[in-house]
């Protein structure tokens, strides 16, 4: 066995155990942290297949935004966990019905995937030298020629949702004090002058 194959294995079984490790974890925090390890192994199969710039996207935004986001949040909120799961046996029926739909599902497509023997030509002789070219030259040259329209699309989805967030969150409650910079600045009644004669004290 090579040693790519080796890495491959080890990201690949690693990566399957971080992401039972998500889902079946009891703790929050851990199951954020196990899927920053998720990520990271699955930054490191897109290395394997000549993928860097999605390892790169992989680690910086995922890793390093949105699931230290996720972190921060679970850390900071006061959530009652118990009082979530109260409800667990109730849905549980659904989520199996759900589950078994999703594996018949991956077994049809796996069962049915076979690679075609013209796969790796059509590839390398891909219209407009995508193949010869770099990794990220290949992927902007598809992003903003065929799916631009798309590409804005999913922006403007993420644009109304962060401001969604943003009215959602920003509620201004009436028994919380605020600092109100102007009132402070213009008092008057917080410095008193005094003059003190030499000699004499306050």
């Amino acid at each position: 066995m090579s040693v790519a194959a080796a890495f491959f294995y080890l990201f690949a079984f690693v990566l399957v155990a971080s992401a039972f490790m998500v889902i079946s974890s009891r703790n929050p925090v851990q199951s954020v942290l196990f899927l920053i390890l998720a990520f990271v192994n699955a930054a490191g199969l897109f290395i394997l297949i000549g993928a860097e710039f999605l390892a790169l996207i992989l680690v910086v935004v995922y890793v390093g935004a949105v699931a230290v986001l996720f972190l921060f949040v679970v850390m900071m909120l006061d959530v009652d966990f118990v009082e979530l799961r109260q409800g667990f046996l109730q849905y549980l029926p659904v989520g199996v019905v759900v589950g078994l739909i999703f594996l018949a599902e991956l077994v049809l497509v796996v069962g049915a995937w076979v690679t075609g023997p013209g796969v790796s030509s059509a590839v390398k002789s891909s219209p407009g030298g995508i193949a010869t070219e770099s990794n990220v030259r290949a992927i902007a040259q598809v992003l903003y020629t065929d799916y631009i329209y798309f590409f804005q699309a999913a922006g403007f989805v993420l644009l109304v949702a962060m401001i969604g967030a943003i009215v959602l969150t920003l509620r201004h409650k009436v028994n919380v004090r605020r600092q109100n910079i102007t009132a402070q600045v213009t008092r008057s009644s917080t410095i008193e002058v005094v003059k003190v004669r030499p000699g004499q004290g306050l």
